[in-house]
Protein backbone atom coordinates (compact mmCIF):
# COMPACT_ATOMS: atom_id res chain seq x y z
CA UNK A 1 0.00 0.00 0.00
CA UNK A 2 2.74 1.99 0.94
CA UNK A 3 4.29 1.75 -2.70
CA UNK A 4 1.02 2.48 -4.08
CA UNK A 5 0.87 5.89 -2.24
CA UNK A 6 4.63 6.98 -3.59
CA UNK A 7 4.23 6.09 -6.73
CA UNK A 8 0.71 7.93 -6.67
CA UNK A 9 2.73 10.87 -5.82
CA UNK A 10 5.41 10.54 -7.65
CA UNK A 11 2.85 10.56 -11.16
CA UNK A 12 1.30 13.29 -9.67
CA UNK A 13 4.24 15.45 -9.22
CA UNK A 14 4.91 14.73 -12.60
CA UNK A 15 2.10 15.66 -14.05
CA UNK A 16 2.12 18.83 -11.89
CA UNK A 17 5.34 19.86 -13.30
CA UNK A 18 4.65 19.12 -17.05
CA UNK A 19 1.78 21.27 -16.40
CA UNK A 20 3.59 24.30 -14.89
CA UNK A 21 6.20 24.00 -17.52
CA UNK A 22 3.56 23.89 -20.29
CA UNK A 23 2.02 26.84 -19.15
CA UNK A 24 5.39 29.02 -18.65
CA UNK A 25 6.73 28.03 -21.98
CA UNK A 26 3.76 29.13 -23.63
CA UNK A 27 3.96 32.53 -22.59
CA UNK A 28 6.47 33.12 -24.86
CA UNK A 29 5.54 31.66 -28.08
CA UNK A 30 3.95 33.96 -30.69
CA UNK A 31 3.34 31.94 -33.75
CA UNK A 32 5.12 34.49 -35.42
CA UNK A 33 8.31 33.60 -37.95
CA UNK A 34 11.83 34.77 -36.98
CA UNK A 35 11.95 38.41 -37.39
CA UNK A 36 15.00 40.01 -38.96
CA UNK A 37 15.60 43.15 -37.80
CA UNK A 38 18.18 45.46 -38.89
CA UNK A 39 19.59 48.96 -38.59
CA UNK A 40 21.52 51.58 -40.76
CA UNK A 41 21.63 55.02 -41.03
CA UNK A 42 21.41 57.45 -43.63
CA UNK A 43 21.90 60.95 -44.61
CA UNK A 44 18.69 62.76 -45.98
CA UNK A 45 19.00 66.43 -47.97
CA UNK A 46 16.13 68.56 -48.61
CA UNK A 47 15.93 71.46 -51.84
CA UNK A 48 18.64 73.57 -49.70
CA UNK A 49 20.85 71.33 -49.42
CA UNK A 50 20.57 70.62 -45.93
CA UNK A 51 21.26 66.79 -44.86
CA UNK A 52 20.13 65.64 -41.47
CA UNK A 53 21.11 61.64 -40.24
CA UNK A 54 18.53 59.65 -39.75
CA UNK A 55 18.74 56.20 -37.88
CA UNK A 56 16.50 53.77 -39.82
CA UNK A 57 15.24 50.33 -38.61
CA UNK A 58 13.59 47.87 -40.75
CA UNK A 59 11.88 44.64 -40.74
CA UNK A 60 11.22 42.01 -43.20
CA UNK A 61 7.81 43.64 -43.72
CA UNK A 62 9.35 47.59 -44.12
CA UNK A 63 9.97 50.46 -41.93
CA UNK A 64 9.51 50.36 -38.89
CA UNK A 65 10.73 53.49 -37.44
CA UNK A 66 13.01 56.21 -38.41
CA UNK A 67 14.52 59.07 -35.78
CA UNK A 68 17.01 62.10 -36.51
CA UNK A 69 20.57 61.44 -34.86
CA UNK A 70 20.85 64.88 -33.04
CA UNK A 71 24.13 66.92 -33.78
CA UNK A 72 24.41 65.07 -37.58
CA UNK A 73 23.41 67.75 -40.02
CA UNK A 74 25.30 69.63 -42.01
CA UNK A 75 24.73 72.81 -44.78
CA UNK A 76 26.18 71.84 -47.88
CA UNK A 77 26.43 75.11 -50.36
CA UNK A 78 23.21 75.61 -52.81
CA UNK A 79 25.51 74.04 -55.82
CA UNK A 80 26.30 71.23 -54.11
CA UNK A 81 25.66 67.76 -55.69
CA UNK A 82 24.79 64.51 -53.73
CA UNK A 83 27.22 62.16 -55.09
CA UNK A 84 24.86 59.12 -54.14
CA UNK A 85 23.22 57.41 -57.03
CA UNK A 86 19.55 58.33 -57.02
CA UNK A 87 18.69 54.48 -55.95
CA UNK A 88 21.14 54.95 -52.38
CA UNK A 89 19.54 58.16 -51.75
CA UNK A 90 15.70 56.88 -52.09
CA UNK A 91 16.32 53.62 -50.41
CA UNK A 92 15.04 53.06 -47.15
CA UNK A 93 14.13 49.61 -46.53
CA UNK A 94 13.95 46.51 -48.90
Amino acid sequence: MKKIIIFLSIIILLVFAVVIFSYLSKKNITGETIKEIYTFTKAICNETNYCQDYEIVCNNKGLVDMKPITGATVQHSLDWKDPRSEEIINRLCE
